[in-house]
């Protein structure tokens, strides 16, 4: 599958914002989506997941402030994002891993489809 994020922005402090990573192809549910992000001069790093089978991971920093969903009909998965914060800033990328992988916390390394990225600036 191969996959496109869109929802570029440029927020304030404590906005909110959601990203679409939309699949061609093949149905995205059928994948593993991961969402990544880059922040200037620093590494890329992993965000969230929803496997196929919808569960749901995420890393520490965004627990409680991002949401990771899917939308079968229009074969999207969203990144909705609140609280937002400068450290939030970053290249935003959304990426498939193989068809059904049992994977959990998003690892670079389990994903082979990546998007072109979409910047996230929040600042003031």
């Amino acid at each position: 599958v191969q996959v496109v994020e869109s929802g570029v922005g440029l927020v304030q402090p404590g906005d909110s914002l959601r990203l679409s990573c939309t699949g061609s192809g093949h149905t995205v549910a059928e994948y593993p989506i991961g969402w990544f992000r880059q922040a200037p001069g620093k590494e890329l790093e992993g965000v969230a997941v929803i496997r196929s089978d919808g569960a749901t991971y995420y890393v520490d920093f965004v627990k409680g402030r991002f949401t990771v969903s899917r939308n079968n009909g229009e074969n999207t998965v969203y990144l909705e994002m609140t609280s937002l914060n400068p450290e939030d800033t970053a290249v935003y990328y959304c990426a498939a891993a193989a068809p059904r992988a049992r994977v959990g916390l998003p690892r670079i390394q389990d994903y082979n489809s990546w998007g072109q990225g979409t910047q996230v600036t929040v600042s003031s």
